[in-house]
Formats: structure tokens, C-alpha cells, sequence
């Protein structure tokens, strides 16, 4: 996706980040629907791919403060303490996820930014709001499928089957984070398709 991306560089441009960010939890089923729908040599796409793709917009958010604040939460435990652990939470799972949800958020905020400002005539302040308008919702219901599939696996299948303490350390953690964000896209798809309706988030 990259190498495409090189090749053909998508009219929007933060779409050059997002196919590649998205292919990491997504790949083959990614690029056939890249070819599909959104590639040169792609047909018109119908309404539904241009929900998918602003959902997917969405998700390359979500991915990129996933691998940074998983990785961030396992090699340097310490910066839990921030987002409540010791404090307001006694499991660290709750903390990691509260500073997934909230860099999630400020990267989909800034992704959004970079989708509107160029086809609305707004102030930064303006584009910034709207922004923030398009991406509450479709991150937030994005990190509530996410959310719900990691804590069936964190909760009841790790300790059934692997036993130990299964993080951003184990191949099987990132295994499981790639259906997880599966299921997020499943769940944003649904309030992406409203958002786009209602013009609080343009077409991809």
C-alpha cells in the first residue's frame, strides 16, 4: 500500500497515510477493496465504499495511537499512572484503554482537520471544531467494538488459553488487536454513514 501510495497519490492527502495505516489490521481485504473502490483504475464508487472509506479514515487513527501507546504502555509502564491507574483504576487494561481513547481521538481529530480544511473556506479554529464534530462520534463507536472484542479476548480467552499475561509484547496480543479493529470498523460504519449524510463529515 505504500509503494502505491508512491505510485498514485490519492487527491486527498491524508489518505496517503490512512490506506497504509489501515492495511496494517485489514491487508488483503483491504487492498482488493483499494483496487475496488478507491485506486486509479477503480469504478465510481457507490455511497456505501464512501462510508467505508470515511470509516477507514477513521480506523487509521485509531491504529496509529494503538501502536504507540500499546507499545508506549508495555515499555514504559509508568506512564499509566496519568490516565488513572493506582488511582481510579486498579486494572491496568482500563488505563491503557483510556490513553488509547484519548490519543485515538486527538490523531483522529487531526486527521479529520486534514480532510475538511482543504474543501471548506473555515478558519484553523473553525476546521478544528468541525473536526472535532466529524470525529467524536465515529472514533468513539470505533473504540466501543474495539474495546468490546479486546476485553472478550483479555478477559475470558487469554486466561483460557494462553494463561499468562498477554500484551503488546506477544504476537498473539497484536493478533488479536487486528480483529479487534475489525469489529471497530464494524461498529463505526453505521454512525459514519450518518455523519456523511448529515455533511459533519465529507465524503472520502
Amino acid at each position: 500500500m505504500v509503494w502505491e501510495m508512491v505510485r498514485h497519490p490519492p487527491q486527498m492527502a491524508v489518505m496517503r497515510y490512512v490506506w497504509p495505516l489501515c492495511a496494517l489490521f485489514s491487508g488483503p481485504l483491504l487492498i482488493w477493496f483499494y483496487r475496488s473502490y478507491a485506486g486509479p483504475h477503480a469504478d465510481d464508487a457507490p455511497f456505501a465504499a464512501k462510508v467505508a472509506k470515511g470509516t477507514l479514515h477513521c480506523g487509521a487513527g485509531c491504529t496509529l495511537a494503538d501502536l504507540i501507546c500499546e507499545n508506549l504502555a508495555h515499555y514504559v509502564p509508568g506512564v499509566l499512572a496519568y490516565f488513572g491507574l493506582g488511582t481510579v483504576f486498579s486494572r491496568e487494561i482500563f488505563a491503557v484503554w483510556t490513553m488509547d481513547y484519548v490519543s485515538a481521538l486527538l490523531t483522529g481529530i487531526v486527521f479529520q482537520y486534514f480532510a475538511i480544511a482543504p474543501m471548506r473556506d473555515l478558519s484553523v479554529g473553525e476546521s478544528v471544531m468541525a473536526a472535532a464534530k466529524a470525529d467524536v462520534l465515529s472514533l468513539t463507536s470505533w473504540q466501543v467494538g474495539m474495546y468490546g472484542l479486546m476485553g472478550l479476548v483479555h478477559f475470558i480467552l487469554f486466561p483460557a488459553f494462553v494463561g499468562d499475561k498477554v500484551d503488546a509484547g506477544s504476537p498473539v496480543f497484536w493478533a488479536a488487536m487486528q480483529m479487534a479493529m475489525l469489529a471497530g470498523f464494524a461498529s463505526a460504519y453505521f454512525p459514519n454513514w450518518f455523519l456523511i449524510r448529515s455533511g459533519l463529515k465529507e465524503e472520502m
